[in-house]
């Protein structure tokens, strides 16, 4: 599959970028998610807030993990001679779409109530906040997105 020596140390120094980002991803759905958990159990629409706050940085996270692991996992179909057209890699991407557009459209209801939340400031949460927090669709769409996650680990380590 390789041919040189120099092309080995580029195809593991890609894989490395690759994983790193893939980990930053992750750690970013995970830490987004646990905060969107705790946030449900606050008392307070400023505690609300300021729970929530923290999702920002998981999905700084998450935006840097996906661009990253997303580019460098095409570079390495690409060096790898993998090609474009295996139904592994395919599969990849059209997971890896399916993660980061599910994720957003999840993760647009949890921002929404931030925003309210800081809005109220020190009340006890309203049932419309509350909604927000507990809202089916997001809900939904977060979780399919975080098995459609594993599905791509899957693809990325066994390459079926």
């Amino acid at each position: 599959m390789f041919t040189s020596s120099r092309h080995t140390l580029l195809y593991h120094t890609l894989l490395l970028v690759h994983i790193l980002g893939a980990m930053t991803f992750f750690a970013g759905v995970v830490l987004a998610g646990l905060v969107l958990v705790r946030a449900r159990h606050a008392t307070m629409a400023s505690g609300v807030a300021s729970i929530l706050s923290l999702a920002r940085i998981g999905v700084l996270l998450v935006a840097i993990g996906a661009l990253v692991a997303g580019a460098f996992g095409l570079l390495l179909v690409w060096v790898g001679h993998y090609g474009f057209g295996s139904g592994w890699v395919v599969a990849a991407i059209v997971t890896y779409v399916g993660v980061v557009v599910l994720g957003g459209l999840g993760g647009a209801i949890p921002k929404r109530a931030r925003l309210l939340a800081t809005e109220l400031g020190p009340v006890e949460v309203s049932q419309q906040l509350r909604d927000l927090l507990w809202d089916t669709r997001s809900r939904l769409y977060n979780d399919v997105a975080f098995v459609l996650m594993l599905v791509l680990i899957y693809l990325m380590v066994f390459k079926p």
